[in-house]
């Protein structure tokens, strides 16, 4: 087949799950019920973290930030999905492609800086606890969380602008529910091993130095937790530090598969799958990972429903 640069002028079909059809209806209504959850959790946690004083902390500042970018991250894939998975349209423009690359690629990006950022709050609280609020003051928290987003989005205008350059051939089918980049990697008319090499350096700086630095603060961290001596101390601390350890280990451990790993040996039916659990399932769960795991997070909960009474029985 003749190859031909993409212009502006031409579509791209997603081809999302259509190859198994057999799954689709089972996958809208999950993935309905998911997306709802998402949009219901990230969004309470936001609320709470504005209306209740024992939330006003660096901690839920950032953990608010986390939530409105499960949001914004969930939102720039799974309407798409879901009108894909209906089967009304499977078509994309080759602009909004490009958005939505871009887009989810800062998204993500931005959460890899700011569960770094995170880490460094949690470093602060259980290293350093008689300096917290000195270290973790507010105008520093505000520099860290706009640090974040500017990271994350200077990290996606790079990539989204090499894959830009490059020309595309084929038939623009892409074997997946949105536009991904390993996916658009594949359709190149030509040898892009320089352009792969440049954006592979991009995704490991975004990818591995933030899980460096986390693993280093986690390993400051164990080591203070080991030198407290009362079982109270211990469990707090590991309270504390457990429900972002748990969110870093299920971010980190997909973004690493689906961007870490060569074109050529990337699967696009595995990528599919691969792909609903760090669209879908992990900005689900983070709100579930943070309420159920911490008190402070349901008295608020527990007193926005008129049941602070009940809970203030239940502290004591």
């Amino acid at each position: 087949m003749g190859s031909s640069n993409t212009s502006f002028r031409e579509d791209f079909i997603l081809v999302g799950f259509s190859d198994w059809p057999q799954l689709e209806l089972i996958l809208f209504v999950c993935i309905s019920i998911f997306y709802s959850l998402t949009l219901f959790g990230n969004s309470t946690i936001i609320v709470l973290s504005k209306i209740d004083f024992r939330l006003n902390t660096p901690m839920y500042f950032f953990l608010s930030h986390l939530s409105f970018l499960d949001l914004c991250y969930t939102t720039s894939t799974v309407p798409q999905l879901l009108i894909n998975l209906h089967g009304l349209d499977r078509n994309i423009t080759y602009g909004g492609c490009v958005a939505q690359l871009f887009i989810s690629l800062a998204l993500g990006s931005t959460e890899c800086v700011l569960l770094v950022v995170m880490a460094f709050d949690r470093y602060a609280a259980v290293c350093c606890p008689l300096q917290y609020t000195t270290i973790m003051h507010p105008h520093l928290c505000q520099i860290m969380g706009i640090a974040s987003w500017v990271g994350g989005f200077m990290n996606s205008l790079i990539q989204t602008s090499l894959m830009m350059a490059m020309p595309l051939c084929g038939l623009h089918h892409l074997n997946h529910f949105f536009c991904e980049m390993p996916v658009l990697l594949k359709l190149a008319c030509e040898d892009i091993k320089e352009t792969e090499a440049k954006m592979f350096v991009a995704r490991a700086i975004i990818l591995i130095v933030p899980v460096a630095l986390i693993l280093g603060s986690y390993v400051h961290i164990f080591q203070a937790v080991l030198k407290v001596k009362s079982m109270a101390g211990c469990k707090k601390a590991f309270g504390t530090c457990g429900s972002h350890l748990l969110v870093v280990v299920l971010f980190y451990g997909s973004a690493i598969y689906t961007y870490l790993q060569p074109i050529q040996s990337y699967s696009e039916s595995e990528g599919k799958f691969v792909a609903l659990f760090y669209t879908i399932i992990t900005p689900m769960l983070n709100p579930l990972i943070y309420t159920l795991r911490n008190r402070d997070v349901k008295g608020a909960l527990w007193k926005i429903l008129g049941r602070g009474r009940a809970w203030g029985r239940i502290e004591k």
